[in-house]
């Protein structure tokens, strides 16, 4: 039997030590008492009580933790170890899987014990525009192929003065390749307050074409 193939490096990954700020930050945020699940509360909208999500990205756990304590299903997958530690620590009660997109196959969540197939996945924090280069419409086609039958797919990213080591993911681009994972677009948003597209920050719900 062949050995699986490796996957490529993340920008997030490439990162490295620049990355160490983003859990102490929404840590200090949530011991301030700051709002800081406002993706959460749209992703509850997209959906039945109970539903089945997949928190993919899901950084330090802020997001599948409040749609958990909703009463949704909730699996989340986030790759860093660091972040993974700190999700546990934090938020003991959310399921997280050590994992980026990519490695979300069917037998990776069948061994986790993790639904085979999500009525949402969010993949929202920049996640997108992590990812490896060149692995964006693999990506886009991975979060696809874990839809169940009517789900989608709640992506939110910035356009502008996003991370230092993301990449800069105009909407044209974005556009292109949610076509040609053979998805749609359902509907745009500047953020997840639902106001008119703009060019600062970009939230998208997809479906399966």
């Amino acid at each position: 039997m062949s050995e699986p193939t490796a996957l490529p490096p993340t920008r997030w990954a490439l990162g490295g030590p620049r990355n160490g700020g983003y859990g102490d930050r929404f840590a200090q945020l949530i011991a301030e008492g700051a709002d800081v699940v406002g993706e959460a509360r749209l992703a509850d909208t997209l959906v039945p009580r109970g539903a089945a999500i997949l928190d993919a990205g899901s950084g330090m756990g802020r997001i599948g933790a409040h749609l958990r304590a909703l009463g949704h299903r909730v699996t989340a997958a986030e790759p860093d170890p660091t972040l993974v530690e700190q999700s546990r620590r934090t938020y003991p009660d959310l399921p997280v899987l050590p994992l980026e997109i990519l490695a979300l196959t069917p037998d990776a969540l069948a061994t986790a014990a993790a639904p085979p197939s999500y009525d949402l996945v969010v993949c929202v924090g920049n996640v997108l525009t992590f990812v490896a280069e060149g692995t964006e419409v693999a990506v886009l086609e991975r979060l696809g192929s874990l839809l169940a039958p009517g789900g989608r797919i709640l992506v939110g990213f910035h356009l502008q003065q996003g991370p230092s080591t993301a990449r800069v993911y105009a909407p044209d681009e974005f556009l292109a390749d949610v076509d040609a994972a053979g998805l749609v677009v359902q509907h745009r948003f500047g953020g997840y307050d639902l106001r008119p597209v703009d060019d600062l920050y970009s939230v998208a719900i997809l479906s399966r074409a």
